[in-house]
């Protein structure tokens, strides 16, 4: 630190800060203000970065030097001056007034530094975002405004960019505030540099989320980098686009995306296919051309993330577009024809038993549902004979043809399939003995399945079964609860004399809790988690209510140091939630007794 070589001093300096403690630091403390105000830029900057390690373990001692970072600050080298203000801050900001202070001082001019610009923009705009509410509305904010337009006309492109991007962040800021930002943006996406059109176009697309309007004027330099080299910049300036497009541009939009789809990896194809959806539910009227579009990508080549999000958008818009729900159930169930993902077939199955039978010509998704059951494996089979499933419980024009086909799954050589298979075939046959042939005639002769037979208006609200509802609706409990409710009734069918007959209504009532991480509750507090539903049916008033669902893990509402421990279990019934609470006294020498 003695030498008269500055490189060395500088690199001791920088060592030594890695190395001492807090104990050892008060040693060389005035070696480090004196290479502070240095006349060498690196050995100065060395200090000052010495000094932003050291702030961490020793603020107070660091705090001391506020002086010699200050005089530092007019350094002519960029560097030191970068270095200068970033200690400065550190050094002063738990205190918001000294902060303002120093933002509204230097904001006068008395910086040269790019570096140190760029960094004091972000200080600025900290300064706004934090005071909360519209950034014009103060006099700090109306400052910070004139500050960063003055900025946009820096020399350095880094400012320029950095004052863009700060006004375009300033909360609560209105469209025609956002002009001059916007139109310096615009000039950055013809620059030949690829690093400036990167950051311009990142920056307006953050813009046209909020405010898409601010940022049609740009749609024309937009459309020119569709085309760019860099296929970063190609994918921000499409999904810009995407936003800010009006309803006449979304067909040469797609024309001019269909060739550029093949060329970017998977990721960048996600957030178009974001995009596009965003852009569908902006502009419903042209929901053939954008799900024709996604649907047109489902079958070529990708990923299963990638299919998955076209699949989810395409789901989407059914939801909130009734117009689409047709045609992109119908795209859909191509797409299963030729799917290699498992859990996307399985999905869109799962899909067209709950809207298959609603459409219009419910009897045609019926082929490609029975297809997956011959060339598919055995978790999609599965998944189809539920569907089938569905399609006969809703329609009873239908159960005779769909039994049919599931009679020819009982000989699957996969356990899950038979069993669906056999399930099914069961909550069906009373249903569908009326409509059945006469005894002569063998099971293949049937009434053979045919698309005309079905006049969806007039079947589609007929009575169905009691039995029925459980091909339709999910079950009312969980599975862990169903295995143990099963048990407990083999049980008690063993000990009866009369056996009962198995339904959802005469299995036993079996609470099932999951194990909480809180601590437990003593054994007087509560009921025992395998009677605590048991228990409720003893009471009269909540018999009536319902089976339970589930029950919680008791919860504990006090601490357990207090006079009287309170727990409560949450019991989920079909329309009710119950309440039980436990109290318990944990003074030996006090009794609680009813009020």
């Amino acid at each position: 630190m003695n030498s008269k070589e500055d490189l060395f001093r500088a690199n001791s300096i920088r060592v030594l800060a890695k190395m001492i403690d807090a104990t050892m630091l008060g040693a060389i403390e005035r070696y480090i203000k004196q290479a502070i105000v240095d006349r060498n830029a690196m050995v100065s900057s060395s200090a000052l970065v010495a000094g932003t390690h050291l702030i961490r373990g020793s603020p107070d001692v660091v705090r001391r030097w506020v002086n010699e970072v200050q005089e530092a600050l007019h350094s002519s080298s960029d560097m030191v001056q970068f270095h200068a203000l970033s200690l400065l801050y550190e050094i002063k900001q738990h205190d918001r007034l000294a902060i303002s202070k120093l933002v509204t001082k230097l904001t006068r001019g008395t910086i040269s530094s790019p570096l140190a610009t760029c960094l004091l923009i972000r200080y600025i705009t900290t300064i706004v975002r934090d005071s909360g509410g519209n950034a014009l509305a103060s006099a700090t904010g109306r400052a910070a405004y004139q500050f960063l337009e003055l900025s946009l006309r820096h020399r350095s492109e880094a400012v320029i960019y950095e004052a863009a991007k700060a006004l375009c962040n300033l909360p609560g800021i209105e469209e025609r505030d956002l002009g001059p930002a916007v139109a310096v943006l615009q000039l950055f996406l013809s620059s030949p540099k690829s690093t400036l059109r990167l950051a311009a176009m990142r920056a307006l697309s953050s813009v046209a989320i909020a405010k898409p309007s601010a940022v049609i004027k740009c749609n024309d330099d937009m459309e020119s980098l569709i085309a760019d080299n860099n296929r970063s910049i190609a994918t921000f300036a499409i999904t810009t686009l995407l936003k800010t497009g009006s309803e006449s541009s979304v067909d040469r939009l797609m024309k001019q995306i269909s060739s550029f789809m093949n060329e970017i990896a998977d990721e960048f194809k996600i957030v178009v296919v974001t995009a596009i959806r965003e852009l569908c539910l902006k502009y419903p009227l042209k929901h053939r051309v954008l799900v024709g579009f996604l649907a047109n990508f489902l079958r070529e080549e990708g990923g299963f993330e990638f299919k998955k999000a076209i699949v989810d958008a395409i789901i989407a818009l059914m939801c909130v577009i009734s117009e689409t729900k047709e045609s992109s159930l119908f795209h859909l169930c191509e797409f299963i024809e030729d799917c290699e993902f498992t859990a996307l077939s399985t999905q869109i199955l799962h899909l067209v038993g709950i809207v298959g039978p609603t459409t219009v010509a419910p009897a045609r998704y019926i082929r490609f549902v029975y297809n997956r059951v011959i060339l598919e494996n055995a978790a999609v089979r599965a998944a189809a004979i539920t569907t089938l499933a569905k399609f006969a419980a809703r329609l009873p024009a239908l159960q005779a043809s769909v039994s049919v086909l599931l009679r020819r799954s009982l000989r699957d050589e996969d356990d899950e399939v038979r069993d669906r298979a056999t399930v099914a075939l069961r909550l069906l046959g009373e249903n569908i003995t009326k409509d059945a042939p006469g005894d002569g005639e063998a099971e293949g002769s049937q009434r053979p399945f045919r698309q005309d037979a079905l006049a969806a208006d007039s079947t589609r609200d007929l009575p169905l079964q009691p039995e029925i509802h459980l091909l339709l609706e999910p079950l009312p409990m969980s599975f862990a609860q169903l295995s143990a409710a099963l048990k407990e009734f083999e049980v008690a069918g063993s000990r009866e004399d009369d056996a009962l007959a198995l339904s959802l209504t005469t299995l036993p009532v079996v609470d099932y809790t999951r194990p909480s991480s809180q601590s437990a509750v003593p054994a007087s507090a509560s009921l025992s988690s395998s009677n605590d539903s048991a228990e409720l049916y003893k009471i009269p008033e909540l018999a009536t209510l319902g089976r339970v669902h589930s029950s919680t893990s008791p919860i504990q509402l006090t601490e357990s140091e207090t006079e009287y421990v309170v727990s409560c279990i949450k019991h989920i019934m079909s329309e009710h939630v119950v309440l039980e609470f436990a109290i318990t006294n944990t003074i030996s020498d006090q009794l609680l007794v009813d009020a």
